[in-house]
């Protein structure tokens, strides 16, 4: 972690002895050690902390991603259903305007047939 050789330990080791003396030595060293643990695991910690929220920050942003897709999608999903209902709309507008077949005129009945039916009646 801190990239300390085996010279520099022993140098540090010589100053701590000279220093602290050889009585408190076993002490400091425990509570050095104890120091040095707690500050590994929160290390550790932060570590993992960090990468949880580099993996969150990435899964959010793949989730960004989708819901922008499917924003699109369900826009061109909408206009394909008024395009749908428009063309919809427009042929039934040209059935119901679809001119009808002209029926045959009534014949109008003439004067011949009139005087034909009075003959056959009074006969």
């Amino acid at each position: 972690m801190f990239d300390i050789g085996f010279w520099e330990l022993s140098i540090i080791a010589i100053i701590a002895l000279l220093v602290i003396g050889p009585e408190r030595l076993p002490a400091v060293a425990r509570t050095v050690g104890t120091w040095y643990g707690k500050m590994q695991r929160f290390i550790t910690s932060v570590k993992s902390d960090i990468e949880q929220e580099l993996k969150a920050s990435e899964l959010k942003q793949i989730m960004d991603e989708q819901k922008a897709e499917l924003d699109q999608l369900k826009q061109s999903l909408h206009q394909t259903q008024s395009e749908l209902e428009r063309v919809a709309a427009a042929d039934y507008l040209d059935e119901a305007i679809k001119p009808t077949e002209k029926l045959p005129e009534p014949e109008s009945p003439s004067a011949d047939s009139a005087t034909d039916d009075l003959n056959t009646s009074s006969r």
